[in-house]
């Protein structure tokens, strides 16, 4: 789970959030939306730690690993399609590197067998020997087959690297998910994969999209980011659309009571200083 505490962020003079506590907990998928400019990509910065909040806290359930979309097309252009992709569970590359380097010594130490040892122990539990194999899964699903999984990342076309990125961010089933604008440059079986993959997903997923049919076909939860404040709500897209339609009617018609209310209460004030003053007229006759 991902939580923010009493989070405020400012930039100058202008608060783009200002005092937000949100939980956002595992089995569900939240879509982050509201206009441009009202900071859904800033808010996911926050939670990844791109980005410090000037006020509060973001709290991770220990233990639970964050995977985001990179935005940076450019950061894996020395690595190959593959290698890129089991990029996106570091501590898994941490101990491939450091496998490797124990094995590359001329004197293997006894110590050295120890480590080797606990090393190999947590590779396999962390599915290491499948690892190219589930990478490729996800290349496949996005589209990207087998002739480009070998290549260097500087050799893709950019439309091909968003969707590498897409599948570093998938790769290694993370406890939280973090992904914005994930279905640009996706042809449309691309997207469906990607539907039916988020909907089989059992952890936490927090998506920013403009494609409505996208956030309705995944989402279970809608934040909606408007002056400084994130409201929850319950549903897919459509759901929070009729909802927030509602409420802005019943707002209104609150209004138009009040409305109603003050005039009445305007009337009976102009009607009763009248009276007054016909009653003042006719004592001083």
């Amino acid at each position: 789970m991902i939580s923010t505490s009493g989070v405020t962020l400012q930039f100058g003079k202008r608060v783009l959030f200002k005092d937000v506590s949100i939980k956002f907990t595992p089995g569900n998928c939240y879509g982050v939306i509201g206009a441009n400019g009202a900071g859904k990509s800033t808010f996911l910065k926050l939670l990844s730690g791109d980005i410090e909040p000037t006020k509060g806290s973001i709290d991770i359930t220990p233990g639970e690993r964050m995977s985001v979309l990179k935005q940076d097309h450019f950061a894996f252009d020395q690595y190959d399609v593959i290698r890129t992709v089991i990029m996106g569970n570091q501590h898994l590359v941490d101990i491939m590197e450091e496998k490797d380097a124990i094995y590359a010594k001329p004197d293997f130490s006894d110590e050295d067998g120890i480590r080797a040892g606990e090393l190999e122990a947590e590779f396999a539990e962390l599915n290491g020997w499948d690892a190219e194999a589930d990478a490729a899964k996800l290349l496949n699903g996005l589209g990207i087959h087998e002739e480009h999984h070998n290549k260097m990342m500087s050799e893709m076309d950019p439309d091909l690297k968003v969707r590498v990125l897409l599948a570093q961010a998938l790769f290694g089933n993370p406890d939280i998910l973090l992904l914005d604008e994930p279905t640009n440059h996706l042809d449309l079986e691309s997207i469906k994969w990607l539907e039916d993959f988020l909907a089989d997903f059992e952890n936490t997923v927090i998506v920013v999209s403009h494609d409505r049919h996208f956030l309705n076909q995944v989402c279970t939860h809608i934040a909606d980011v408007d002056f400084g404040k994130i409201q929850l709500y319950v549903g897919n897209y459509d759901f929070w659309y009729h909802s927030s339609q509602l409420a802005l009617q019943m707002a209104k018609d609150a209004n138009k009571k009040k409305e109603e209310k003050i005039k009445e209460l305007q009337t009976f004030i102009a009607r009763f200083a009248a009276n007054a003053s016909k009653s003042k007229q006719a004592t001083s006759r």
